[in-house]
């Protein structure tokens, strides 16, 4: 009897092995998601243009308990509907024990964020097969773009609701009930969370599946949108009816402004993002439409991705602002396309993505690390002079904590750059690798730095100080609306704006200065008491001015100039 050594052997050998590596693989992917999560949600203060309006907004929420329509301190209207501000309110209240409110509302963020990591990645491995769900992950923690998910924003949960509706989507032909709850429950998540945006991405590309696509166009992919509306509809029409009845101005307010089409339309303003914000899934996705040009029209995971991107980019270019943080639904149907792309790439050009990024974030790293040296030892001189000049921070404190933290990353990444195998998947991997030790060199060694440059906290409880005891109001003049939310968040005080040509009706007047202080005219019953602005600041500052008790009934005293 012949006895099959050659098949026993890979019977017996190369399983358990193939075994080991796919569970490599996942703690692999465990480990990007946690460390790429958790670093830079925490040890930091709201940071402008998109965390002031919703800490203030989430300090609302907290203080007067308006949980259906809450607003921040800079505007009387309502930016969206409430569902982040409530979730970031919650964490915020969990770890307030541990946590300043601002890092307490991010742990929310982070668990969006990591809804949209599943969901995305389980999108992946749907339409394309085993295996190719990790790829699909990797490829968007890489995404340049994503870092911006970071912060306090409605845009995270919003996020999450958008990928959750890809995913059922994704999954309407083979599990229709499964896939009809998850669409639900993504359109009502996504809706709750920034309003018509994603509300019209979504609907529109279920409509348009059907209608361009005979695959789209049955019976049981019309018992799955039906079902996910009946599942949504009692979310959406109820918080508007809510709204509608207990807050009309509030309501009518935000519906005028989610339904205005810009007169601008911000579709090249997108364009022109792309290229950089969505590196490297739009490379790799523009390689996959190319690749399988045959079949685009014929297979419905092509059909899916390229309408649900085209459907998004309509949508916010004619309802979203010119903000970068818009373009984030743009990320899911490229990441997925990418990642059922990335195995027909040739090898090649696998090598140039792989080479590309050792030297981007291998430059990237070493200018971080050595701009830390030049804090800690100040040498190279003019490094240090530079990046005082930057950031307003004449010592950098050491920590033990960042140290350890940003040296088991740096040899981490070099451990996978120099000792994996040189594949396509591999240049991917590196590349989310990359990307994570990157942004963990900089929200560890220069948090301190990126802060100090950044944060309101030290002028705004400087001037929270030296606020009278007692006193009735405060006026305000020129303030921006990112200003007036730090100002309420630190000091807790919200202005009343000031009239054109008239004197202040408050006993408290405060002024934002660009570049050189203005001459203000005032009675001489007002009093300077305080002036301040941030360390490394050379355009913008305060002054704070008081009037006097005995002229409170003697407003027409001669003017002074201030």
């Amino acid at each position: 009897m012949r006895f099959n050594f050659e098949h026993d052997w890979q019977g017996n050998m190369s399983t358990p092995r193939a075994r080991v590596g796919g569970r490599a693989k996942v703690h692999l992917l465990i480990l990007l998601c946690a460390v790429w999560l958790l670093l830079g949600l925490i040890s930091h203060e709201p940071w402008k243009p998109l965390e002031p309006d919703a800490i203030s907004t989430i300090k609302n929420v907290l203080d007067n308990g308006n949980y259906l329509a809450p607003t921040s301190a800079s505007s009387n209207q309502l930016s969206n509907p409430p569902l982040y501000y409530l979730s970031a309110a919650l964490t915020a209240k969990v770890f307030g024990g541990i946590l300043p409110m601002h890092d307490g509302a991010r742990i929310a963020t982070g668990l969006w964020m990591l809804i949209t990591l599943l969901m995305t990645g389980m999108a992946g491995r749907e339409l394309w097969g085993r295996g190719v769900g990790r790829q699909t992950t990797f490829i968007l923690i890489g995404s340049i773009g994503l870092v911006s998910a970071h912060l306090i924003s409605p845009a995270a949960s919003a996020l999450a609701g958008i990928a959750t509706c890809f995913y059922g989507l994704a999954l309407a032909k083979r599990r229709p009930y499964r896939a009809s709850g998850l669409l639900g429950l993504g359109i009502g998540v996504s809706f709750l969370s920034t309003g018509l945006l994603p509300l019209s991405i979504i609907l529109l590309a279920g409509i348009a599946l059907p209608c361009f696509f005979k695959h789209w166009r049955t019976p049981r992919f019309a018992k799955v949108a039906g079902m996910a509306l009946l599942i949504s509809s009692p979310v959406v029409l109820g918080w508007s009816l809510l709204c509608l009845n207990l807050e009309p101005s509030l309501f009518y307010g935000w519906l005028a402004k989610s339904t205005v089409v810009m007169a601008n339309h911000g579709h090249l303003y997108f364009l022109k993002l792309l290229p950089w914000y969505a590196w490297p899934s739009l490379p790799l996705a523009i390689w996959g439409v190319w690749r399988y040009r045959t079949h685009l029209l014929n297979q419905p995971k092509f059909q899916l991705c390229i309408t649900f991107f085209i459907a998004a980019f309509i949508n916010i270019g004619f309802l979203g602002e010119h903000k970068n943080i818009y373009a984030l639904p743009l990320l899911i149907p490229l990441t997925i396309l990418a990642g059922g792309s990335i195995e027909t790439l040739k090898r090649g050009a696998a090598s140039a993505l792989n080479w590309f990024g050792l030297v981007l974030f291998g430059l990237m790293g070493s200018l971080i690390w050595v701009g830390w040296g030049a804090m800690m030892s100040g040498s190279p001189e003019k490094l240090k002079e530079r990046l005082i000049f930057l950031s307003g921070l004449t010592k950098l404190d050491f920590s033990i904590f960042a140290l350890v933290s940003a040296s088991a990353i740096t040899l981490i990444w070099l451990f996978a750059t120099f000792r994996s195998k040189h594949s396509n998947r591999s240049a991917v991997t590196n590349w989310a690798i990359g990307m994570t030790f990157t942004w963990t060199l900089l929200m560890t060694l220069w948090l301190p730095m990126i802060d100090s440059a950044r944060s309101y906290r030290d002028v705004f409880t400087s001037l929270k100080n030296v606020l009278p005891t007692d006193y009735a109001c405060i006026t305000s003049e020129n303030m921006g609306p990112d200003q007036l939310d730090l100002l309420h968040y630190y000091a807790d005080v919200k202005t009343q704006p000031s009239q054109p040509g008239e004197e202040p009706n408050c006993d408290l007047f405060l002024i934002q200065d660009k570049r050189n202080p203005s001459e203000v005219m005032l009675g001489q019953s007002w009093l300077y008491i305080w002036g301040g602005k941030r360390i490394s600041e050379r355009k913008e500052s305060f002054r704070l001015f008081q009037r006097t008790p005995s002229s409170l009934d003697q407003r027409s005293s001669p003017s002074t100039t201030f």
